[in-house]
């Protein structure tokens, strides 16, 4: 095992909702779908299809907090709207993310009225229950794992010179809010997360599964909730394309639940994966 303690992990971000504003944190728990809050609500059509920043970008501005009775929203020009964690007699409703079908609650009309005015789309919000299985592709799950509304993997994990190493390739320099990941760590090199196979951060060890496939929402300006280009996936294509898809950062698996993590935590290098050929 290799001992790393330059390595700790500066940042923790939930997403509560899907595609909405992330929240930082200075300690979060982590759970069997990931962290304590982190993407258990999405935003759905008529359909029941999930909606994302790649239909409507303006989610993006849409800022969310976690409050003793639930979640409260804000966007600008409407009204903070507080929804309850618990909303009795809720319908249940099926829903797709991907090409995962799972049961969710749906919210009350009024929930569903403050997002379809904001994004200008008739839309629904959903929660999704803690009896729900929504499994991990079994190609890279370590023992039947589940994970909540995120793409796919209940964490994603960014280095800060990843991050910079990318900035430094660019004309104009992007925040970190372009890829929404859950750890930050500092004193790693540049992509060296790409070979790791297993970590430890504080107490909890992870499993690094797979890199993230970057989409067009790295494309969108989070302050304005717009399209800006063609950045970063222009540039991420010459330097970390594989078969046609652009890999920045990676995609991890807890070992258990339960354990608290906190900014300024360690990590350790457990495992390397083995070199390619």
């Amino acid at each position: 095992m290799e001992e790393s303690p330059e390595i700790v992990l500066s940042a923790i971000y939930v997403y509560p909702v899907k595609s909405l504003k992330g929240i930082s944190l200075e300690e979060a728990r982590v759970e069997e779908r990931g962290l304590q809050y982190d993407r258990r609500w999405m935003i759905v059509d008529d359909e029941g299809n999930f909606i994302t920043q790649r239909e409507h970008p303006r989610m993006a501005t849409i800022s969310v907090q976690v409050e003793a009775e639930g979640l409260r929203t804000s966007a600008a020009g409407m009204e903070d709207l507080l929804i309850p964690f618990k909303q009795d007699d809720s319908p249940q409703v099926s829903v797709r993310v991907w090409r995962s079908i799972c049961r969710a609650w749906e919210a009350d009309g009024r929930v569903n009225e403050w997002f379809s005015r904001f994004l200008q789309a008739r839309c629904r919000l959903v929660y999704m229950p803690d009896d729900e299985r929504r499994e991990v592709n079994p190609d890279y799950a370590v023992n039947g794992n589940v994970v909540s509304f995120a793409d796919g993997y209940p964490f994603k994990l960014i280095g800060e010179k990843t991050l910079d190493d990318l900035n430094g390739r660019l004309e104009e320099k992007l925040p970190l809010n372009r890829f929404r990941p859950n750890f930050l760590l500092s004193g790693s090199e540049a992509f060296s997360e790409d070979d790791w196979k297993r970590i430890r951060i504080g107490d909890t060890l992870f499993h690094v599964v797979k890199p993230c496939e970057r989409c067009q929402i790295t494309t969108i300006d989070q302050e304005r909730g717009a399209r800006a280009g063609h950045e970063p996936l222009k540039t991420l294509a010459t330097y970390r394309a594989v078969d046609n898809k652009v890999l920045f950062g990676q995609y991890l698996i807890a070992d258990k639940e339960g354990d608290r993590l906190r900014v300024g935590d360690s990590v350790e290098i457990i495992a390397r994966k083995e070199p390619a050929g």
